[in-house]
């Protein structure tokens, strides 16, 4: 069986007497590989090698990182079918997903290429007489990122290429359920010239983490995950005096005014819900639907479709299914606990995934499209983050009695409207507290140069990921006052400094 390890200054590590974690192909429900759980000295060797990277690299010219990672972005492409290949085996979402993951994450990328503008200061001549101001964007030092099992590229893109662009180097922890693919990223960046050192893969679980927080060296710490442990991290990381990021759940409502298209809203409806089988932090899972006709009617067209979608295995080489697995058997009866209690709370069920069979999945962790209707607030479908392919839809008579359910949830991560009426999309932009916020697109993920992020307790710090706030999070101001005068002093000043 494959044995995974980790990547440390440009080499694959392993050790024996490491704890391990299986890995699995959840289309098959088999265990597939082992990961290997860094030991502490391992992680304090790879925080070692980062460090002594660092002032190399960070000295190292913006255009010469730049130059780096459009070498990275062309390896990507070049090599995108076998990584697409590697998330879907071990994620579980289909191949043209996969390759859409890695495309979104591509953009970062090319983003990143461009550091050399946006990491440029500021330049003030004559603040004061012969006195010269400027802003330096200078680099951090090591840094952290911690990323989830449903992106297992998109979102550690999120994060290095602005950091090692920015002259940072970096550490990642991935999700031990699929490791595979922030490996084979690693491999890339040697590939494409990247000191050893600047990029180190580190799998682990808890423990690993701890250390990452905990440990001077560490300067900043990205996070995406569910909220409460979003919220420990940036506890803890802001305890240790590092800066961060921490990215948690959400629970994202799509509005159906009446004036909508019904066959767009249930395409939008059907893709955003249960693509990946639920499995992103942008998912929609709460369908808002203003006023009784415009319920009847999408409730009744949603559950035709998605009678029809196809679930299977994500490499299925004769017929692409919509949505595959779930990424293991203890979340698949998660999801299953929560479609019962959504029963058990008096909510309708108007299609169950539960019953979804076939010969291709009587080993594998698959959950088919759940849709319920007359959901409520007080519900746990309604309030928690399911992370599977389980729709609420909600009845509410006004736009504005819908934008008051959005705003009294605790997540505010992303929300769309549908609507033809130019005044109510307005409305609702202005008014929703949400971090991302759609009109007539379902899942409204900016591109990379804007920036990511939510709301509430969708997020924990004050910048959100790539785009500038990237660049702000892995870069630290520095402002130079400075005067190269032709007089000389006329002696001490007791006043402080003005413009006179």
């Amino acid at each position: 069986m494959d044995r995974i390890g980790h990547y440390i200054k440009n080499t694959i590590i392993t050790d024996q007497a490491n704890r391990t974690s299986p890995v699995f192909n959840p289309a098959i429900g088999k265990q597939i590989a082992e990961v290997e759980l860094a030991s502490k000295s391992q992680v304090e060797q790879a925080i070692s090698a980062a460090a002594e990277a660092f002032e190399g690299w960070s000295k190292t010219p913006p255009v010469i990182r730049a130059r780096t990672l459009f070498n990275f972005k062309e390896l990507i492409e070049k090599n995108r079918d076998q990584l697409a290949r590697i998330i879907t085996t071990q994620h579980g979402k289909v191949l043209s997903d996969a390759q859409g993951e890695l495309t979104r994450g591509l953009e970062v990328v090319e983003f990143a290429c461009g550091i050399p503008h946006s990491q440029k200061g500021e330049f003030s001549l004559n603040v004061g007489r012969e006195v010269d101001s400027y802003s330096l964007m200078q680099p951090l030092g090591v840094c952290a990122g911690i990323t989830p099992f449903n992106f297992p590229v998109m979102v550690p893109m999120w994060m290095f290429p602005i950091a090692i662009a920015c002259g940072n180097t970096f550490i990642l922890k991935p999700s031990e359920k699929d490791p595979g693919p922030a490996i084979m990223l690693a491999e890339l960046l040697r590939e494409a010239g990247l000191p050893e050192g600047v990029f180190n893969v580190i799998n682990g679980d808890k423990e690993t983490v701890d250390i990452l927080l905990e440990h001077p060296v560490i300067q900043a710490v990205s996070f995406v995950g569910s909220t409460p442990i979003a919220e420990h991290i940036y506890s803890e990381s802001s305890r240790y005096g590092k800066r961060c990021q921490a990215l948690g759940g959400a629970k994202n409502h799509l509005v159906v005014m009446p004036d909508a298209d019904t066959t767009e809203v249930v395409n939008a409806l059907t893709g955003s819900a249960f693509g990946s089988a639920g499995e992103r932090c942008m998912a929609i899972s709460v369908a808002v639907c203003v006023g009784q006709s415009a319920a009847d009617e999408t409730v009744e067209a949603l559950k035709a479709a998605s009678e029809s979608l196809k679930i299977g295995p994500g490499l299925d080489e004769t017929e692409e299914p919509d949505l595959g697995p779930l990424i293991t058997q203890e979340h698949k009866n998660k999801v299953a606990s929560y479609i019962e209690a959504g029963i058990e709370q008096g909510a309708t069920l108007v299609l169950d995934g539960r019953q979804e069979t076939s010969a291709t999945q009587d080993d594998g962790f698959f959950i088919g499209p759940t849709i319920f209707d007359f959901v409520t607030p007080s519900m746990s479908i309604y309030q928690d983050e399911i992370f599977g392919p389980v729709l609420s839809v909600v009845r509410v008579d006004s736009l504005s009695e819908a934008i008051e359910l959005v705003n009294d949830h605790e997540y505010g991560n992303g929300t769309s409207i549908f609507t033809s009426n130019g005044n109510s999309a307005r409305t609702f932009q202005e008014k929703i507290s949400v971090g991302m916020v759609g009109v007539n697109i379902p899942i409204p993920v900016p591109m990379a140069f804007h920036s990511f992020g939510g709301w509430k307790r969708s997020i924990f710090g004050p910048l959100n990921m790539h785009g500038p706030d990237g660049v702000r999070f892995f870069t630290r101001m520095k402002t130079v006052t400075a005067r190269w005068s032709s007089e000389q002093s006329e002696g001490p000043n007791f006043s402080i400094p003005t413009s006179e």
